[in-house]
């Protein structure tokens, strides 16, 4: 008996891989260097300081967050970073989409595979675009090869097909999850570094307890004042990439399911419509 072919027909795609990790690699580094610049020249200008001097009493909210010390930059890059990537990933996932609606368009596939309009369905295809597309038209070349195919029984045509169909949603998913993990990431990275913040800002607090006969109200509502800002900085970023992680997960989960909810209705037409062959 012969064996179903296993070779996908649609293209390993390393260029966009390969893309994404060039960005993730160019983005980090740059946030950080972005966000250092602000600090230093930007929010540690001395006009935001009583008398022109850095190392005095703040006299708005930029010479506030600068006085949150040297970690602030860190956890701004990390905020920084969480925006890029979520734009860069609304971007790609939008297009993985394609042009228009994905409910309409699994609508649509499905209602001309019920008519047995095969060649419909790769042309709706064609004006999708995307991702979700992209499976599907390669799963619907399949299909014409399996209809052609003389060597194989229905059973293992309809295993080709679906096996077409899982391999083509292998390579186009990985596309739409690269970088997510980044922005998991960040969740964390942001509340420990700013927890980080926070504890460094208490002992030097503290310190100034410690080392001062009489309390330095100046020094000491600075160190809490530095301490607080750590805390905002890491608690925003965390809620931010908490948001974002979900969103785009929800949306992946999406096209995901209409992926399969069409390749079912590939294979059950198929399976359908050679079934007394």
């Amino acid at each position: 008996m012969a064996n179903a072919p296993t070779k996908p027909t649609t293209p390993v795609k390393k260029e966009s891989s390969s893309a994404s990790g060039m960005f993730a690699s160019l983005t980090i580094p740059i946030c950080l260097i972005v966000t250092t610049c602000i600090f230093i020249f930007i929010l540690g200008d001395p006009s935001h300081f009583k008398g022109g001097d850095v190392n005095a009493y703040p006299t708005d909210i930029f010479g506030t967050v600068h006085s949150g010390g040297v970690i602030v930059p860190v956890i701004m890059g990390f905020l920084l970073m969480v925006i890029v990537f979520s734009i860069e990933r609304f971007i790609v996932i939008s297009k993985a989409s394609g042009t228009g609606s994905v409910d309409s368009f699994v609508r649509k596939i499905q209602s001309l595979l019920n008519a047995g309009n095969i060649a419909g369905a790769s042309a709706e295809c064609d004006k999708q675009k995307g991702s979700v597309a992209n499976v599907i038209k390669s799963a619907l070349k399949k299909y014409g090869e399996m209809e052609a195919e003389p060597n194989l029984d229905v059973d293992q045509k309809t295993l080709a097909i679906q096996k077409d169909i899982e391999e083509a949603t292998a390579l186009e998913m990985p596309m739409l999850e690269q970088n997510l993990t980044i922005i998991a990431t960040l969740v964390s990275i942001g509340t420990l570094t700013g927890l980080l913040g926070t504890v460094v800002g208490m002992i030097k607090a503290f310190s100034s307890l410690a080392t001062a006969g009489v309390p330095n109200q100046v020094e000491l509502s600075a160190h809490i004042s530095e301490a607080l800002i750590n805390t905002a900085f890491g608690i925003s970023t965390s809620a931010i990439s908490i948001v974002m992680y979900n969103v785009f997960t929800s949306k992946i989960d999406k096209l995901t399911y209409a992926i399969d909810e069409t390749g079912f209705s590939i294979v059950q037409t198929f399976a359908s419509s050679h079934k007394n062959k």
